[in-house]
């Protein structure tokens, strides 16, 4: 299992929480996410033989949030 905090730019709302949080957390493979919305982070606890950073990244991306 891995864990990774990234820096997401872009986020401002409750909205941008849950838009986050609940499309990152259907991702098989994601146990769980955590947003802090104050500092622009995003905690993922992930196992990475069943879904890959990458895909984590392209995730956030799509829902219109930079990723660092």
């Amino acid at each position: 299992m891995g864990n990774i905090t990234l820096n997401v730019s872009g986020m401002s709302c409750g909205h941008c929480v849950n838009a986050v949080e609940g499309n990152i957390g259907k991702l098989a493979g994601v146990y769980e996410v955590k947003v802090h919305l104050e500092t622009g982070k995003v905690d993922v606890a992930f196992d990475s033989e069943k879904v890959t950073l990458e895909k984590i990244k392209n995730t956030i991306d799509d829902q219109g949030y930079d990723v660092e």
